[in-house]
C-alpha cells in the first residue's frame, strides 16, 4: 500500500511530531504530580535526556512511543513505504535506547519505561501510572 501523501507532505506531518511534552508524557507526569511526586523534565545532563527524572526516589522514566522506539505492538508497526529506512531508523533508536539505559544504571539510577500503548485509554493508563508509583514507594522503602 503506498503513501496517502505525497513525500513533501508525509515530510511536514512528520517534522511536526513533537518528542518533548507529549500526549503520553503529560499524563504519567500529571498522574505522578496528583500523588504528590515532584520531578525533573528531560534533564540535559543525563544520557538521553530522560523524560521523567525523580532525583529523590534516584529514577528515570521514558515515555516512549511505540512507532519510534519499535515496540511490539499494533502502534509499533512500520510503515510500506521506505521499509528500509524505517527500520534501520528504528533499530538505531533501539540501540541508542540500550545503551543509554546500561549507561543510567551504572551511573545508579533505576530506570522505567512506559510505552504509549499503556497510555492509550484511561484504564490502562491508571494501571500503568500506579504500577510505577508502587514501584517507586517500594524503592523509598527499602
Amino acid at each position: 500500500m503506498s503513501d496517502i501523501f505525497s513525500k513533501a507532505k508525509r515530510s511536514e506531518v512528520m517534522s511536526k511530531v513533537k518528542s518533548i511534552d507529549t500526549e503520553p508524557e503529560m499524563i504519567v507526569r500529571k498522574y505522578l504530580f496528583a500523588r504528590g511526586f515532584r520531578y525533573r523534565k528531560h534533564v540535559k545532563i543525563l544520557p538521553g535526556k530522560p523524560d521523567i527524572v525523580l532525583p529523590k526516589y534516584k529514577t528515570v522514566i521514558f515515555v516512549h512511543g511505540c512507532f519510534w522506539h519499535g515496540h511490539d505492538c499494533k502502534y509499533g508497526t512500520l510503515p510500506q513505504s521506505g521499509k528500509a529506512f524505517w527500520q534501520k531508523k528504528i533499530s538505531q533508536n533501539r540501540e541508542r535506547d540500550k545503551k543509554q539505559t546500561e549507561h543510567l544504571r551504572q551511573m545508579g539510577w533505576r530506570v522505567l519505561t512506559v510505552w504509549q500503548c499503556e497510555l492509550k485509554n484511561k484504564a490502562c493508563a491508571e494501571e500503568t501510572c500506579e504500577k510505577i508509583v508502587r514501584m517507586l514507594e517500594e524503592n523509598m522503602s527499602k
